[in-house]
C-alpha cells in the first residue's frame, strides 16, 4: 500500500464510527439542530420542471409563428455573414495576442471561413422554406416575412457605443439558434404537404355582426272608391 493510503487508513480507523447528523454535517452532537437547520437553509430549492430543449427555445424577441420565425432567422444569420469583413481585422488581432500553444493561428482563422461557407448554405436552405410557405399561402404572407427578416437584422445593428473589440467578440461566440434550422425544415415539409391549405399563424379575425333581418314590406296603399256615376235626368 502507498505510504499516503496508508496513512489515511489509519487515520480513518482511529477515528470513532458515527452516524450522527451534526457529525457527518461537521458539528459538534449538541448543536445537531442548529446544524441541520443551517444545511436545509442552504440547500437548493426543489427541482423545478427541466428547462426546454436548446432546440425548443426561442431567442430574446423572436416571433413565435414558424414562418415569421424562419424569417427572423434568415435576417440574423445575414447580418451576422455580412459582418464578416467588418469584424476580421480586430478578430484576427484577438486570436493573435491570446494563443492557445497547441493550436495554428491559420486553423483557427480557418474557422471562420468555414461558417461563413456553412452559412450561405444555412441561407439558402431558410429562402427556400420561406418560398414554400409562401406559395402554399393562400393569403400574401411575404409583407410579415419581410418585417420579420428586418427584425432579425437589427439584433447585429451596431451603435456608436460598440467598440470594435466588444463587436468582434460577439460576433466570435455567436451561434444560430438551433430552433432556426429545425423549425426550417418543418416548415418547408409542411407547406409543401399542405398545398393550399397551408396557414400561418393569425389572429382569429373578429366575428361580423349578424345581419339585421329586412324589414317587412309595407302593403300597398288601397285602390281609391270608383267614382259614382250620377243618375240621368228622368223624360218629361
Amino acid at each position: 500500500m502507498a505510504p499516503l493510503a496508508l496513512a489515511l487508513a489509519l487515520f480513518l480507523q482511529a477515528q470513532p464510527a458515527t452516524t450522527d447528523p451534526a457529525t457527518l454535517l461537521g458539528a459538534p452532537p449538541e448543536k445537531a439542530g442548529d446544524a441541520i437547520a443551517d444545511k436545509l437553509a442552504e440547500a437548493p430549492p426543489a427541482a423545478e420542471e427541466p428547462a426546454p430543449a436548446e432546440e425548443d427555445r426561442f431567442p430574446a424577441g423572436a416571433p413565435h409563428d414558424d414562418y415569421q420565425f424562419v424569417a427572423w432567422c434568415y435576417g440574423n444569420l445575414r447580418a451576422y455573414l455580412d459582418l464578416h469583413d467588418q469584424v476580421m481585422p480586430e478578430v484576427t488581432r484577438i486570436e493573435s495576442t491570446f494563443r492557445p500553444p497547441d493550436r495554428k493561428l491559420s486553423d483557427d482563422l480557418k474557422v471562420y471561413a468555414d461558417m461563413q461557407k456553412e452559412g450561405r448554405v444555412q441561407l439558402k436552405q431558410f429562402r427556400a422554406a420561406l418560398t414554400a410557405a409562401e406559395k402554399a399561402s393562400l393569403k400574401p404572407i411575404n409583407i410579415q416575412g419581410a418585417a420579420a427578416v428586418t427584425k432579425g437584422q437589427e439584433v447585429w445593428r451596431v451603435t456608436p457605443d460598440i467598440t470594435p473589440a466588444r463587436l468582434a467578440q460577439a460576433w466570435m461566440s455567436w451561434d444560430l439558434p438551433r430552433r432556426c434550422e429545425v423549425t426550417s425544415k418543418n416548415l418547408q415539409a409542411k407547406a409543401t404537404l399542405m398545398g393550399g391549405a397551408f396557414k400561418i399563424n393569425e389572429e382569429p379575425a373578429a366575428e361580423a355582426p349578424p345581419a339585421e333581418a329586412p324589414a317587412p314590406a309595407e302593403a300597398p296603399p288601397p285602390a281609391p272608391a270608383p267614382a259614382e256615376t250620377p243618375p240621368s235626368p228622368s223624360p218629361n
